[in-house]
This record gives structure tokens, C-alpha cells and sequence, in this order.
């Protein structure tokens, strides 16, 4: 398993833990809430949720932040935007867009874990404009090309 060092800010003081995995074998770091007080959100409702850090991603990585299944299935509880992905030149607190699809109000509490981090490298596409594209068996099929 591929490791690297990574710089981390806290952005205000906190007594929260720094992102962590939470398992030996996850591939993704749990993300705590950083609030000064209790947010409830209703069936509908959406959310920025600060988290307190900001951090120094190297070059050629990302950041992708997730749901946690746990929330999703037992709360409705998800991101807005998923994943979504943090910029290794960006280094402003990172926040989290909570929406709540459940049937019933969701309170974050500090603390609170409520998404998850991980991290992958990625290439940037150089275009070239072309007049006609390689084929390929799928060619231009689309939604649902391949049946139920």
C-alpha cells in the first residue's frame, strides 16, 4: 500500500481528531464536523458544514470527499456534490455540502463524522481536435445501450 506525508492546518482551535482512518484496511478517512453549535436539518435541507482544516495536497494527487454509507442508509444523510474533489493548490478550510433526503430532521453535532477523504493521483488530458474518432464496438451508445 502506497503511502505519503501529508501537511495538515487546523484552521480554530479544536479538541476534534485530525481526518482518520478507522479501520486497518479503509480507503478513506473520516471527516469531522467543526461547528460552534448544533445544526439540524430538515427532510430537503442542505448544508456547508466546515470541518477546521485545510491541508497541503501534494501535486498530482486529489482529494475526493464522500458520503458515509452508514449516514446515507440509516439517515438519508449524503453530499450535495459527490464526490467532491479537492484541488491540490487549494489550501482554504475544507467544508463539506450535507443535504439531508431523509423523512426525518438530522442534527450535526461538533464532532461528528460526516464524510470521508481519500486520496488519488490523476493526469491532466491534453486535447487534440480530431475530425473522426476510433471506433469501438459500444461506438455512441448511451443510457441504457445495454438492456435492463
Amino acid at each position: 500500500m502506497e503511502t505519503f506525508t501529508l501537511k495538515i492546518k487546523r484552521i480554530r482551535p479544536s479538541e476534534n481528531p485530525l481526518p482518520r482512518y478507522m479501520t486497518s484496511h479503509a480507503a478513506g478517512m473520516d471527516l469531522f464536523a467543526s461547528i460552534d453549535s448544533d445544526t439540524t436539518l430538515l427532510p430537503g435541507e442542505r448544508v456547508l458544514v466546515p470541518t477546521g482544516i485545510a491541508l497541503a495536497i501534494p501535486v498530482g494527487f486529489e482529494a475526493q470527499i464522500r458520503p458515509r454509507s452508514g449516514l446515507a442508509l440509516q439517515n438519508g444523510i449524503t453530499l450535495v456534490n459527490s464526490p467532491g474533489t479537492i484541488d491540490p493548490d487549494y489550501r482554504g478550510e475544507i467544508g463539506v455540502i450535507v443535504i439531508n433526503h431523509g423523512s426525518k430532521p438530522f442534527t450535526i453535532r461538533n464532532g461528528d463524522r460526516i464524510a470521508q477523504m481519500i486520496f488519488s493521483r490523476f493526469a491532466r488530458a491534453v486535447f487534440q481536435e480530431v475530425s473522426e474518432l476510433d471506433e469501438t464496438h459500444r461506438n455512441s451508445g448511451g443510457f441504457g445501450h445495454t438492456g435492463i
